[in-house]
């Protein structure tokens, strides 16, 4: 419940109850941001989505405590009026609409670039042309600079993909940079480099993508082009913003599992591409053996950070923040014996003999996959700024979310697979 006591900022300044307009409010994301907001503060939300499954149990019944602090809009952003007047009564626009599944990338490339990039315009827009009574399009971006200020402040969700490849991954495989060791825990040889070859900086990294014909980089690129607008936008005309560059952010109520809560043929994210095989009994596909080297952080830890963005605008505007868990690394086939070590005992089921199986890139995701072998990101802009730091560990944010996945999902699974197939 949230307190009647005055909130304070880092600086000790009272925090006045804001209007947030948040943009895929029934997303994953969204569903814990508001639950954290609607938990621990008085601001009011207009949550704007096309689905509200994740955030029914906000919504009703009329008793909950922060009745009346929540309304529910069910708008595609792409083609509704509406939008213009949501973001108009808001003191904060928060966007996390995307399509962030990877498999997306490659199959759906158009949709990718569209949803990331061309249907974001119009948010950044409005908070420039939010008093004009004009239509959207692209040419609306070059008439920017002859708009004055309206005074909102955005806060715009990205990705740690826009930094694409890190330099590391361009050493000869020979190279003395390059440190082969052996892990004594689990007898794996690893690589290791120097942290200026690897680790990500939000204000010195390139980002580095592969060639055209590798589509799994039109999300990263679009994304990316969006960050550039925003950032110009404050450049340029005194926009007060926020870049949130997410990695891996794992919970409860993340992407859906294949023919339960999502379409058949899906493929989502791999922690729910994982617990889908865990809760089937069928092994993990490992893409390319699962070398890549990934972080992973609580949905929980995340959100923590994103509400120090949206109390303490003064050290937050302008700035691009990596939210993540550098402490939490490993590589996707680690992941994938500790999630079969943490479903068995959450489950109470013993695991497969043959755990993980094998597949290529090109097999599971199509042609024109391509990947980054390593993502940490760096810490210090936002400890600096916010003072945040992750606090779960890899194995308990892993158990939390598998405890949520098999009380969820166990029995809708068996009814699934007791069906029998049709052609």
């Amino acid at each position: 419940m949230a307190s009647s006591t005055v909130r304070v900022d880092l600086d000790g300044k009272p925090i006045n109850p804001l209007t947030i307009c948040m943009i895929g409010a029934g997303g994953f994301i969204g569903s814990h941001l508001c639950e954290k907001i609607l938990n621990e503060t008085q601001h009011k939300i207009l949550a704007l989505d096309v689905y509200n499954d994740k955030i029914k149990h906000l919504l009703e019944p009329d008793s909950l405590s922060w009745a009346g602090r929540i309304q529910f809009h069910r708008i595609n952003i792409k083609h509704d009026s509406r939008l213009e007047g949501l973001i108009k009564m808001s003191d904060l626009t928060i966007n996390l609409a995307a399509i962030c599944t990877p498999a997306d990338y490659n199959t759906r490339p158009l949709d990718t670039i569209y949803s990331n990039f061309i249907d974001a315009l119009p948010v950044v827009m409005l908070l420039h042309f939010i008093m004009f009574p004009v239509s959207f399009s692209i040419e609306l971006v070059v008439a920017v600079k002859y708009c004055s200020e309206n005074g909102k402040r955005l806060i715009h969700f990205s990705t740690c993909e826009v930094y694409g490849k890190t330099i590391g991954s361009f050493l000869p495989k020979d190279s003395p940079l390059r440190q082969i060791l052996l892990d004594q825990a689990s007898l794996v040889i690893c690589l290791r480099f120097d942290p200026a070859y690897y680790v990500l900086k939000e204000d010195a990294s390139p980002c580095i993508f592969g060639s055209i014909e590798k589509q799994r980089w039109s999300y990263a690129c679009a994304k990316q082009l969006i960050e550039r607008l925003v950032y110009a936008e404050g450049a340029e005309n005194g926009l007060e913003f926020t870049i949130v560059r997410p990695f891996n952010w794992i919970g409860p109520r993340m992407d859906f599992i294949p023919g339960v809560d999502g379409p058949s043929e899906g493929v989502p994210r791999v922690l729910a591409c994982f617990s889908n095989a865990l809760l089937r009994r069928e092994p993990l596909k490992l893409v390319d053996g699962g070398q890549s080297q990934r972080t992973f952080v609580y949905i929980k830890d995340a959100i923590e950070a994103v509400l120090l963005m949206i109390e303490n605008p003064s050290r937050a505007n302008g700035h691009i923040f990596n939210v993540g868990n550098p402490n939490n690394e490993v590589t996707v086939r680690q992941l994938a014996e500790m999630m079969t070590a943490v479903y068995a005992n959450v489950s109470g089921e013993p695991a497969l003999e043959e755990p993980t199986v094998d597949v290529s890139s090109k097999e599971f995701y199509g042609e024109g996959y391509d990947d980054s072998d390593k993502r940490i990101p760096d810490m210090t802009i936002i400890n600096r700024q916010l003072g945040w730091n992750p606090k779960t560990s890899l194995w308990d944010l892993l158990d939390s979310t598998l405890t949520y996945q098999h009380k969820t999902y166990a029995e809708a699974i068996k009814k699934v697979m007791s069906q029998p197939t049709t052609s």
